[in-house]
């Protein structure tokens, strides 16, 4: 045999921050024929299954459905709130609140953008200088991006939250936890958020297609003084139909809504805060295995501070733009496909670890194993002893 060993076969890992790895029996759950969609089980599952997101979220308040990605869900949640010309704080820690605030400034909106770059949280300071300079309270909302995909920054809502209260400014918080839900701990009624996005792709675990936006009474009141909303974003009749096609506006993502009640049984079945404590566990082990390798100086993680990352995403940099190469090899050599270093602006250097969602164990072991491989094949410069850093954290 002449032909170089091929390491690919066999089931391959997405490790990428999102979609996320689906379980067996959310795919099995969605291998079925086309439902009767005016009658029966579908019909009489919605009840449950908007009682269970909510119990995801951690509220008692309301949810709307929407065939639609995070982006839909952003801009469902921006029309049922926001009038043309009103304001809105984005205080940005990554590419998603630029794009938020985009979404924002789309329906005519005026966006009053906080930049904090890409690799560094919110600065309470400094959004607090700009809800004290709005003495007119014209500000209506502030876009909180809880989890950024892209530098996987993890920001703190509860503080953002005690700040709105201590300067008594009345601007809805409006929180995006599209890469937080189900990994990282978020308690929406507990921690005062008004209104929260989310999609089905990444904590729970369900292929792409469908955003969510939950929100309060403060948030509902809001919307009764809208002078507009477009029927299609409209969250009204998504959240108390009277027939079951208002719950999407239509025809209703079928086989979805099956994959999501699996995801959903296996969530509770474990329960949200073992879940979270999952996520932690094995974020720690991946950030033992980082901080290990980069002892070596050539790896560098882009949060330096363990209680500003996410538990969902990791991101980092490697030194002479060798990220692209690593992944390159990865999924080519290894059947490992890591994340891209989305928004960076040294992207061929960046590179993402997700692990969120259906991951355990020793599939973070194996990760890091791919990592520490193509390191070595590529001569990248690393601290040795990674991969037993990590078992440690999962072992303690």
């Amino acid at each position: 045999m002449t032909k170089p060993i091929s390491l690919v076969h066999g089931r391959e890992y997405l490790a990428i921050p999102g979609p996320s790895v689906m379980p067996d029996a959310v795919l099995q759950a969605m291998h079925r024929p086309s439902p009767n969609i005016y009658d029966g089980e579908l019909i009489e599952m919605m009840p449950a299954l908007t009682s269970d997101l909510k119990r995801v979220a951690r509220t008692d308040h309301n949810v709307a459905i929407y065939i639609s990605n995070g982006h839909g869900a952003w801009e469902a949640a921006l029309s049922n709130v926001i009038a043309p010309g009103e304001r809105v704080l984005a205080p940005a820690s990554g590419m998603f609140t630029h794009g938020w605030a985009e979404m924002a400034e789309g329906i005519g909106a005026k966006v009053d953008l906080i930049d904090f770059g890409m690799s560094a949280p919110w600065d309470m300071d400094r959004i607090a200088e700009a809800l004290r300079a709005d003495k007119d309270h014209e500000i209506r909302a502030v876009l909180a991006v809880h989890v950024d995909t892209s530098t996987s920054i993890r920001n703190d809502i509860p503080a953002l939250r005690a700040l709105l209260d201590d300067l008594n400014h009345p601007a809805l918080l409006m929180a995006d936890c599209i890469a937080s839900l189900g990994c990282d701990q978020f308690e929406m009624d507990n921690w005062g958020v008004d209104v929260m996005v989310t999609a089905c792709q990444k904590g729970l675990m369900t292929p792409a297609g469908v955003g969510f936006v939950f929100f309060n009474d403060k948030a509902q009141a809001k919307r009764a003084e809208m002078p507009r909303v477009s029927q299609y974003w409209d969250w009204q009749p998504r959240t108390n139909p009277d027939l079951f096609y208002q719950y999407f506006n239509g025809t209703a993502p079928t086989h979805h809504l099956y994959g999501l009640r699996a995801a959903l049984d296996l969530i509770h079945a474990e329960g949200i805060e073992q879940v979270w404590s999952r996520h932690e566990r094995l974020a720690s082990a991946i950030w033992a295995a980082c901080e290990t390798w980069a002892e070596g100086g050539s790896l560098h993680l882009n949060v330096a501070e363990r209680i500003h990352r996410s538990n969902a995403v990791t991101a980092l940099r490697l030194k002479d733009g060798q990220g692209t190469r690593l992944r390159q090899f990865t999924e080519s050599r290894l059947g490992l496909t890591l994340g891209i270093g989305l928004g960076m602006e040294d992207w061929d250097a960046c590179f993402r670890l997700g692990h969120m969602g259906h991951v355990n164990g020793h599939m973070i072991m194996a990760m890091l194993g791919g990592v520490e491989t193509a390191m070595a094949a590529l001569n990248i410069p690393r601290g040795s002893g990674a991969l037993e850093a990590a078992a440690a954290a999962l072992a303690g």
